[in-house]
């Protein structure tokens, strides 16, 4: 869901650091729920969610404006995570990234009872293959096109949707699987 007005790089202030104020506002909440889904980590999606605005801000003024301001900063985020963990994303099945509160510590029990009533399509999902997550992830969490997700993680779009169509098949495979074993 785009922010109203926001969509596009000529509704920020165009001074570097009055646009980073409103960028951390506007999506820093999707900028960090990117980096917990690709990471499953609280401490290194921070790290990573303040990676993302220090090259946004380093990139401000060079950036066209070709594609909206949440593709541009996603694009950013997915390309930090990348750099911080190699092409592999979590190595643990992390909480729902929508079930997050931003700023907020989470203890070691909190975070036990979190994975315990995570979302049973999300259960699904994360036994996907990897590019099937990320579609999914991208999508369906953060709302984003087909031509952005295409974008944001430098595929073709064709590829994008067949990467989609794909996971929505192996999701179905999958939750029927289960309720087939129940």
């Amino acid at each position: 869901m785009k922010p109203a007005g926001l969509a596009t790089k000529q509704h920020f202030a165009q001074d570097p650091a009055a646009a980073l104020e409103q960028l951390m506002e506007s999506f820093g909440a999707i900028v960090m729920r990117t980096a917990y889904f690709y990471s499953g980590d609280r401490h290194l999606a921070e790290d990573i969610s303040q990676e993302t605005f220090l090259r946004a801000y380093r990139k401000w003024t060079s950036f066209r404006g070709d594609s909206s301001v949440k593709t541009w900063l996603t694009t950013i985020a997915i390309n930090v995570c990348r750099d911080k963990m190699g092409v592999r994303m979590y190595t643990e099945q992390p909480t729902d990234p929508s079930r997050m509160e931003q700023g907020r510590t989470i203890s070691v029990e909190e975070e036990a009872l979190e994975r315990m009533a995570k979302s049973e399509v999300l259960q699904h999902v994360l036994r996907l293959p990897l590019p099937y997550q990320e579609a999914l992830y991208l999508y369906y969490y953060l709302e984003l096109s087909t031509r952005e997700i295409a974008e944001a993680v430098a595929s073709p779009e064709g590829t994008v949707r067949n990467r989609l169509h794909r996971a929505r098949e192996a999701l179905a495979r999958e939750m029927n699987k289960e309720d087939v074993q129940i």
